[in-house]
């Protein structure tokens, strides 16, 4: 049973890890975009969504001490940003992609 234990931690160490990263990451990319691109598409603005991605953040970072629905909102607002968002920002301020 103890083997089983450590694996499980391992692999909840793993996603969180994952889930981390893809939010600093996310945070990152918010930071250095232009205001007027997240209204241009039609999206919140840009304070709006630095303030989304630092409750994120925040909320991994309880999480790391138990509290797993903190981590799940988490991972739905930097999953929001990053398959919604930031294709539509990119789109925006590079152009379409051929």
């Amino acid at each position: 049973m103890n083997f089983v234990g450590g694996v499980t931690s391992l692999i909840m160490l793993v996603l969180w890890l994952a889930a981390f990263g893809a939010t600093v990451f996310a945070l990152i990319h918010a930071v250095r975009q232009r205001p007027d691109a997240f209204t241009a598409v039609d999206k919140m603005t840009k304070p709006i969504w630095l303030g989304i991605l630092g409750g994120a953040l925040l909320c991994l970072l309880l999480a790391a001490g138990g509290f797993l629905l903190l981590a799940i909102i988490a991972i739905v607002a930097t999953g929001v940003y990053l398959a919604d968002v930031r294709p539509k920002v990119d789109e925006v301020q590079r152009g379409p992609r051929w």
